[in-house]
């Protein structure tokens, strides 16, 4: 595809025949490899798989890397659930993480022409031609505006709206397609939910008002900092906010373990803290969304995913963590996993307390116990495993398991967060920390930041009021 060609003129069909022809290719080459696995031994049978799902990744990442628009960004999403796969297939599948190929000039003055009504070097004192990001929907480009303040410009491309609606309402290959890369789960939610998000984040008006959200209630915070909308130059598909400087993940990593544990409690408390105050979580946690300072201080990129949560929902996280980690009460756990969907009626009879505890224990490991824990690569890995039924250690709870839609995008960010402490190797207290967030145990502060945080900033209780 061109550069210069709006993504809508391509049209559902051609994106489709790719889909579909993908879909075609990995079904016959399971059907092939089941096959071959039939007389083969254990060691056999490993090759076997290994090269099965590295060839299917490569035509994945083939495909899909070309595309911009749905199919591409729910490949992504894929590739973003990479901890815990085999290690072959995240490498392959980690190409679509990189930086999509930007549009040329002529594309972006159009596109800002059309939606602010004059082109970028009228309207901005400053505009870079060079993007300093480039993605799956849209471009991000450094400007000056007139009354002397940085920001970048997000400038969607031209089209991907309605390319994007047009992919997602047939998503049949789609289905097929995770259902062969995730044999365990069903896709049907996770489509679902992602549907619904996809359609939300091309429009940059929805993601101005929930960054504003976001703003507002995090000014003056003295480690979690949101970069202010620039209401005035944002449409529906332009998207202008203050421009954030500092350090990328990359950077950090070569940090000193302390500054990376101060980088974590900062996301962690940014991440379960918009949970329990705003009944809000931003979905997209992957590195590339944060900027650094010593200290702590961590900028949050990125409002398109976002997902809100009513009280029920919100009620209904916290009667599983108070069940779990503080009263060890497996009936009521298994009770509010049934009510919630996450586990089967059946699992009332099938699933045992001992059961519960060591499947879905997993997942609050770093916040059970009262004692400083390191956050490994490894946890990272073997949560995954747990959700995807990677591993035999599910004693056969796993068939009973569902992924409900709140809980798509929840467990996005929970893997998505594990993986960053994970290579952060982050090491805190997690649990008192979550103490201070909960809103059944409303703990004191435990660390220097949650007092330096209700010193100068409240415990979110209140949050500051702005126009």
């Amino acid at each position: 595809m061109s550069q210069d060609t709006p993504i809508s003129k391509v049209g559902r069909a051609a994106r489709n025949v790719q889909i579909a022809g993908l879909g075609s290719k990995v079904g016959a080459r399971w059907g092939a490899h089941k096959a071959r696995r039939i007389f083969a031994d254990a060691g056999r049978k490993e090759e076997l798989d290994r090269a099965f799902e590295l060839k299917t990744a490569e035509d994945v990442v083939k495909r899909l890397g070309n595309m911009k628009g749905a199919f591409m960004k729910l490949g992504q999403m894929a590739s973003y659930l990479d901890q815990g796969m085999p290690e072959h297939m995240r490498k392959t599948l980690s190409a679509l993480q990189q930086d999509a190929p930007p549009m040329s000039h002529d594309l972006v003055v159009g596109a800002i022409t059309a939606e602010l009504g004059a082109p970028p070097e009228q309207v901005f004192a400053e505009f870079d031609r060079e993007p300093i990001a480039a993605a799956s929907i849209g471009q991000v480009h450094r400007a000056l505006t007139h009354d002397g303040r940085a920001v970048a410009v997000k400038v969607q491309y031209p089209g991907v709206d309605q390319a994007i609606k047009n992919d997602l309402s047939n998503a049949d290959p789609l289905l097929r397609i995770m259902g062969r890369a995730f044999p365990s789960l069903d896709p049907k939610p996770l489509v679902q939910e992602l549907t619904e998000r996809l359609v939300e984040e091309v429009d940059y008006d929805l993601e101005a008002q929930n960054q504003h959200k976001f703003w507002t209630y995090y000014q003056g915070h003295p480690y979690i900092h949101v970069p202010a909308v620039v209401f005035e130059h944002s449409t529906q598909r332009v998207l202008t906010t203050e421009l954030a400087t500092g350090h990328r993940f990359d950077e950090l990593l070569t940090w000193a373990q302390e500054e990376r544990n101060l980088a974590a409690e900062t996301l962690y408390r940014f991440t379960f803290g918009s949970m329990y105050k705003l009944h809000a979580f931003n979905g997209d946690p992957h590195p590339g969304n944060y900027i650094f300072r010593p200290g702590g201080e961590v900028t949050f990129l990125d409002y398109g995913l976002v997902k809100h949560f009513d009280q029920d929902a919100v009620d209904g996280f916290m009667t599983l963590i108070k069940a779990m980690v503080i009263d060890d009460d497996m009936v009521t756990y298994r009770s509010e996993a049934i009510r919630q969907k996450l586990l089967a009626p059946e699992a009332e009879e099938k699933v045992s307390e001992e059961q519960l505890r060591q499947y879905f224990g997993h997942f609050y490991e770093f916040v059970r116990y009262d004692d400083d824990y390191t956050t490994t690569p490894e946890y990272a890995s073997e949560m995954v495993r747990q959700i995807f039924a990677f591993s035999e250690a599910t004693d056969g709870i796993a068939q009973y398991t569902n992924m409900p839609p709140n809980y798509t995008v929840v467990q996005r960010i929970n893997l998505g967060l594990l993986a960053v402490f994970g290579e952060l190797e982050a090491r805190a207290n997690w649990r008192r920390i979550a103490e201070e967030l909960w809103p059944f145990v409303d703990g004191p502060p435990s660390t220097r930041m949650g007092e330096h945080i209700v010193e100068s900033w409240g415990d979110g209780t209140t949050p500051p009021l702005v126009d």
